[in-house]
């Protein structure tokens, strides 16, 4: 028997993208995006679309910020799900100067040189899917953080909300407030997310996706609930599994020490390291620590 199927391990689950970047990571969703920033442009086809790695910047596990190319332009995207905080603009910033300077690298061009390099032009935009009040056009960098005064640099952010939105991008905040008004309905259960797929199809807003990616959707939806929530519903679940088992949980956790053991039931059901590390605030070398004990005592067992 294999070490880590001894383990209990298996497939890791794909959690890292939120549904914001899994429906635009595909490219008939992407160029209706692109469609629906520019009406005016029907020429641009899938292959004209080329999308950019922005979670790199940032040490985080679950991004919601997307980029793109499409010819000489770049379009970088921030979805803003809870506040309407006025650092998208600076996170917009930092993403456009990184993925310059992969730009440069890619096209090997040489920033000390005579000739003048070739850079596409950069169009940034912040979604607020959340319910925010703003009648601001553009966060423009020098408004925000210098009082209107004129700096060495100036960031400008196009505000796309609920009411100046159209097609995918439309589509996308509903979909948002639909799940928001289910969590009310019914808190942070699965019966809030099979609530949000249903009604989603019935009123046509992102059939087709959501009906094609049902369970990934699903369980995206699931690891974007906060820490807290997430672990009060995975005790939730192990207490009734271990009820099932005629086991104590409350017995089986002051022997394991608390939060550790259920870290080791998670990695038990194959959960990705960095979805239990937003869960149980553990660092992730602590949970490798933790995994690599597992099967270090599997594999003494099987000797």
């Amino acid at each position: 028997m294999e070490l880590k199927e001894a383990a209990g391990f298996g497939a890791k689950r794909n959690i890292k993208d939120t549904v914001f970047t899994r429906l635009f990571r595909e490219k008939k969703y992407l160029l209706q995006l692109y469609q629906a920033l520019h009406p005016e442009d029907n020429l641009t086809t899938e292959e004209d679309l080329k999308t950019i790695t922005l979670e790199t910047i940032f040490l985080k596990d679950i991004t919601n910020d997307l980029g793109f190319s499409v010819k000489d332009k770049l379009f970088i995207l921030v979805e803003a799900q809870s506040t309407a905080s006025v650092n998208i603009v600076v996170r917009s910033f930092m993403y456009l100067a990184h993925t310059y300077q992969e730009h440069f690298k890619e096209t090997e061009q040489n920033l000390y040189g005579m000739k003048p390099v070739k850079i596409p032009k950069p169009e940034l935009y912040v979604i607020f899917s959340c319910d925010t009040k703003t009648d601001k056009d553009f966060l423009i960098l020098s408004e925000e953080f210098f009082g209107g005064e004129e700096t060495a640099i100036e960031v400008r952010v196009k505000v796309i909300t609920e009411k100046n939105s159209e097609g995918i991008i439309e589509q996308y905040i509903l979909f948002t407030k639909v799940l928001d008004k289910q969590v009310i309905a019914y808190g942070y259960t699965r019966k809030a997310i099979e609530e949000t797929l249903r009604i989603c199809e019935s009123y046509d807003i992102l059939k087709e996706f959501l009906k094609e990616h049902e369970k990934e959707v699903a369980d995206i939806m699931i690891s974007l609930y906060s820490q807290d929530e997430i672990y009060e519903m995975y005790i939730r679940d192990i207490k009734k599994e271990s009820e099932a088992r005629g086991e104590a949980l409350g017995q089986a956790i002051g022997e394991a020490k608390g939060k550790e053991a259920i870290v080791i039931e998670m990695i038990k059901n194959n959960l990705e390291p960095s979805l239990i590390s937003t869960i149980s605030n553990f660092s992730l070398e602590k949970i490798n620590e933790i995994k690599e004990r597992l099967l270090n005592n599997v594999q003494l067992a099987n000797e």
